[in-house]
């Protein structure tokens, strides 16, 4: 593969951010205090049509705050481990 190819797919990797809901929404949901409540975030990802990269995204990155893909952190550890 080229260089070129390559820097055209990682473009193309990070234009599903652009068309993500929580783009569109307050941060803040997204990066609940500790203990706070995560089901608003999770609504929103429930209908965003990039939700799956999302969770790629994190799992790839160890993202380890936040709600990625409609998951936790919790949630995306045990996913990794196989739990989920």
């Amino acid at each position: 593969m080229t260089d070129a190819f390559d820097a055209g797919s990682e473009l193309v990797d990070d234009q599903w951010q652009e068309r993500a809901l929580c783009a569109q929404t307050d941060p803040e949901a997204f990066f609940p205090e500790k203990g706070g409540s995560t089901r608003e975030a999770k609504r929103i990802c429930l209908g965003c049509e990039v939700k799956d990269a999302c969770l790629e995204y994190a799992l790839a990155n160890d993202e380890r705050f936040g709600i990625w893909g409609g998951l936790s952190e919790r949630e995306r550890r045990r996913l990794k481990r196989g739990v989920i």
